[in-house]
């Protein structure tokens, strides 16, 4: 679905109306036919503004939600390692 866009001039004239609006579903507002901003809620943009957890914390947040003794990490790698004792050749 396509984002609502009005005029600037529109945006000025309903500005009331496309706050109440912008509660449910972003609204573009377009000078001359070009984007030049976006209304949206402020549950979504705390959403975007919000802080990147990092690595460790979404790794901890992992282990929280999930049981890691249910997860068969043993077979998720199953047959993907070369089974030749060996090793593959490796030029000096």
């Amino acid at each position: 679905m396509a984002m609502k866009q009005v005029s600037v001039a529109e945006a000025k004239n309903t500005l009331p109306a496309l706050l109440h609006e912008a509660e449910s579903a972003p609204v573009e507002i377009v000078r001359r036919g070009k984007p030049v901003a976006v209304i949206l809620s402020r549950a979504s943009y705390d959403r975007l503004r919000g802080k990147n957890e990092g690595v460790w914390a979404a790794l901890e947040r992992f282990r929280e939600t999930h049981d890691l003794g249910e997860l068969d990490a043993a077979g998720a790698f199953e047959g993907v390692r070369d089974p030749k004792p060996e090793g593959r050749p490796v030029r000096w």
